[in-house]
């Protein structure tokens, strides 16, 4: 069964690459898939994360709050090959949320002074305030990076990488998990458990991030 297509859309997790599923990136490169919808925090870097997806032309259209860690995205949106809808963070995380949730959307007052951020959408006044309306956000694939699953799909997560993935494992058609470690039913600490089974489709097993980090040291060239 082949789970990705031209054209799907696809919520990720991770920040700056932290939290990105490397071996789900891999494997959406190795398929050749394009004219995708990304939606996520932001495009990582040229090589990590969910930018090697945008580097190598595989996205129309990204979702996300800033693309500056990427100068990539910011070639391609100037040059007309990529389309960027820009979401402050705290927005497109209730976006994102609302989409899981089952909601139509939610109101907000952030962007009302601003003309990218407004640009297109529709404004309703409750009491004295006027407020935003922006749109819940859903997606045909969710990838999701998590430390630990049991085989009912139950997620553990590893400090900051854990991120924006709890919201984005809600709310993909369907939501597949890459894991550093599956482990035996019932050896989870139920209260350390942060997404229930019940949002996970698939569970496939990690081979580790393989990206060099920005913040490693670099060896030098004789």
């Amino acid at each position: 069964m082949h789970l990705f297509e031209d054209g799907q859309s696809i919520l990720f997790g991770g920040f700056g690459g932290i939290g990105t599923p490397p071996g789900l990136i891999n494997l959406i490169l190795e398929t050749g898939i394009q004219h995708l919808t990304l939606i996520g925090n932001d495009t990582g870097f040229p090589d990590i994360g969910i930018g090697r997806l945008v580097t190598q032309r595989r996205a129309k259209k990204i979702i996300v709050s800033h693309i500056g860690s990427n100068p990539n995205a910011g070639l391609f949106m100037n040059n007309g090959e990529l389309e960027v809808e820009f979401s402050p963070q705290g927005t497109l995380v209730e976006r994102i949320r609302a989409g899981g949730m089952g909601l139509g959307g939610i109101l907000t007052d952030i962007g009302l002074d601003n003309d990218i951020v407004r640009k297109g959408k529709q404004t309703v006044k409750i009491g004295e305030k006027n407020y935003l309306v922006e749109p819940a956000l859903t997606a045909d694939i969710a990838i999701v990076y998590a430390a630990k699953a049991d085989p009912y799909g139950n997620l553990i997560f590893d400090k900051s990488a854990r991120n924006t993935n709890p919201l984005v494992a809600t709310a993909g058609q369907i939501t597949i998990v890459e894991v550093e470690e599956i482990v035996p039913l019932g050896s989870m600490d139920p209260e350390k458990i942060i997404v229930p089974g019940a949002f996970v489709d698939y569970i496939i097993p990690s081979k580790g991030v393989d990206w060099k980090w920005v913040w490693e040291p670099r060896r030098e060239i004789d």
